[in-house]
């Protein structure tokens, strides 16, 4: 897990992005818990942009994650045997489940749960030492091992993507914060490596560039050869096809909300290469 960092971006996989991190975070979910505690009876169950979830499945998905992850540090720190991965192509299904079944608990019921699991686990994450930050592994359900800096950069993806899933459901459709867009640039990048299609993939071997504008952006040639995915920051010279991007247009685009990034180049290549990867 290598990325090349610009001036302007905070390293967030080293513990000197520690503060940095945590602190979106924080006001990630505030913005979260803003939208959630102004929700009604009726407006907890909008449809969101999250197209499976009304609002209080996003808000069940939340609790389902946070609790998983208080436990996931709970057997690592235990030194237990870890758990087997159960893969990212089962995870939507699972998660989906997960998410669902607090339907049954009031509206008021499931966000004081979450807000209190969140504490929790927020201890866990304001207590990590420089090297726990690095070099501690814990279970992630689908993945396997993971440092511990994934987890919370895993909750900045699930508050601000899903902030703007419920605001979109309720007729507010605005970008990401400028911060959360900008962090996570570069997890964007793992997230795609992580969910090409094998059976998409199949007899592709193809070259793309990434443009992403902004102080904390860049250039990146991805490479797709044998169903794997690399990348390098760096020139895009040379490459048949480059998407364009804003740091918001990324970061939606990676987890499938919508297909940005202006293209240059060969389209039909750009076809294929957007039907590459699976949703998580």
């Amino acid at each position: 897990m290598s990325v090349e960092l610009r001036p302007a971006r905070v390293n967030t996989f080293a513990a000197e992005g520690k503060d940095h991190l945590l602190h979106v975070v924080r006001k990630e979910r505030e913005d979260f818990y803003d939208v959630i505690d102004s929700t009604d009876d009726e407006t907890w169950k909008t449809q969101t942009a999250c197209t499976e979830w009304e609002i209080r499945d996003v808000v069940g998905h939340l609790v389902d994650v946070t609790e998983g992850y208080i436990e996931r540090f709970g057997v690592a720190r235990a030194k237990d045997a870890f758990p087997e991965a159960l893969g990212l192509p089962g995870m939507a299904s699972l998660l989906d489940s997960g998410a669902k079944r607090f339907r049954t608990s009031s509206r008021s019921q499931l966000i004081a749960r979450l807000k209190g699991s969140s504490t929790k686990l927020f201890e866990i994450f304001d207590a990590l030492t420089p090297d726990e930050w690095t070099s501690e592994l814990i279970p992630h359900v689908y993945m396997g091992p993971l440092p511990t800096m994934i987890y919370p950069a895993f909750q900045l993806i699930d508050y601000s993507v899903h902030t703007w899933d419920m605001r979109a459901g309720l007729g507010e459709i605005q970008p990401l914060s400028s911060d959360a867009a900008n962090t996570l640039i570069p997890y964007m990048i793992i997230v795609l490596q992580n969910t090409v299609d094998a059976e998409a993939a199949k007899g592709l071997d193809a070259t793309w560039g990434v443009r992403i504008s902004g102080d904390a952006g860049g250039t990146w040639k991805l490479q797709l050869k044998d169903g794997a995915l690399t990348y390098a920051e760096g020139s895009v010279a040379g490459c048949p096809v480059v998407f364009n991007f804003d740091a918001n247009d990324w970061v939606l685009t990676a987890y499938q909300r919508f297909p940005g990034g202006a293209v240059i180049g060969d389209r039909q290549l750009a076809y294929k290469i957007r039907r590459l990867f699976f949703k998580i």
